[in-house]
């Protein structure tokens, strides 16, 4: 009999992940069958889940009583949790994970995965105070461990999304493409594609839990300077460059109200003490290759997504 995984976030970019690499793992798709909680059963991305066979159910990460409902059953559980973008003194991205990880612990589930981060405020000295969205998932992280569930923790590098969503690689009037950021040319980028690679690393957790619980787990290609970003854009894009290191102030006034002092504070910790504190990669990635995954370079994602610039 199949076991059961649920999957926080489902019809986002890391809980979809998730989905997409366990449904083409001849293995997992085998091993688990698969239960999606999203805010809304009905949109359109939860529709197609619905016809891959993945049984949806909406919860309230707020409310214990409804996530008992949600997590009932299941064997493994990948939980994300969503900042509260914006909304200063929020601590609701804490709360929901504490209760993810008190429901699930009640409920005999055998293998927590959880996406995480460092605790920028510990790691920078204190330096660094308005990070939430690190800070909150390093304490979800200690609290999973000091409640003793089987857990592993993932721990997302920096999204290449933010060059095409975001618009941080932007085209002037005169042609160029400008990157500008409040560190300098050299501050090292564990860049991933979220979408593409998050599900690898949580797929290959799942394949040796012996292995992997109690461990973090750094999903990201590779350390990228703004240099060599840059670098591959333009030989894969044929497009020109520049970079641009500005001042606090003025990258705070690119992002209006508490995320511009979280954006500015976030990228302040990229160039130091560093996003993974410079921990080496070579340990996750050997683990991800075991099983047959690779990441995805920076030059792989702008060939598949030139069309976005």
């Amino acid at each position: 009999m199949a076991k059961l995984i649920t999957v926080f976030g489902a019809t986002g970019q890391q809980g979809g992940s998730v989905i997409r690499a366990i449904l083409q793992d001849d293995t997992l798709s085998k091993e688990f069958k698969i239960r999606g909680i999203t805010r809304d059963i009905l949109k359109p991305a939860a529709q197609v889940l619905l016809k891959q066979g993945v049984e949806l159910i909406s919860a309230d990460m707020n409310s214990k009583e409804s996530l008992i409902k949600a997590i009932q059953g299941s064997y493994s559980v990948f939980l994300v949790t969503t900042p509260a973008w914006g909304v200063a003194g929020s601590d609701a991205e804490l709360v929901h994970g504490k209760n993810v990880a008190d429901v699930a612990k009640e409920a005999g589930v055998q293998h927590l995965i959880f996406s995480s981060l460092l605790d920028v405020t510990k790691e920078s000295g204190g330096r660094l105070k308005h990070v939430p969205h690190f800070d909150h998932k390093a304490h979800v992280e200690q609290y999973i461990r000091s409640i003793g569930i089987p857990a592993t923790f993932v721990l997302p590098g920096y999204f290449m999304t933010n060059y095409t969503s975001f618009g941080m690689l932007r085209k002037g009037d005169d042609g160029v493409y400008t990157l500008a950021y409040p560190v300098g040319k050299d501050a090292q980028f564990p860049l991933v594609d979220i979408a593409s690679d998050l599900g690898k690393y949580v797929a290959a957790a799942l394949r040796n839990p012996s292995e992997s619980l109690g461990t973090q787990l750094f999903a990201a290609a590779d350390y990228y300077t703004p240099a060599r970003i840059l670098a591959e854009f333009e030989e894969v894009t044929g497009k020109k460059t520049r970079f641009v290191q500005v001042d606090s102030e003025t990258y705070k006034s690119f992002i209006p109200g508490p995320m511009g002092e979280e954006m500015l504070e976030n990228h302040l910790f990229i160039e130091s003490p560093g996003y993974y504190k410079g921990q080496s990669l070579k340990d996750s990635h050997d683990f991800l290759e075991r099983f047959g995954f690779q990441s995805t370079t920076w030059k792989a994602y702008l060939k598949e997504n030139k069309s976005l610039f």
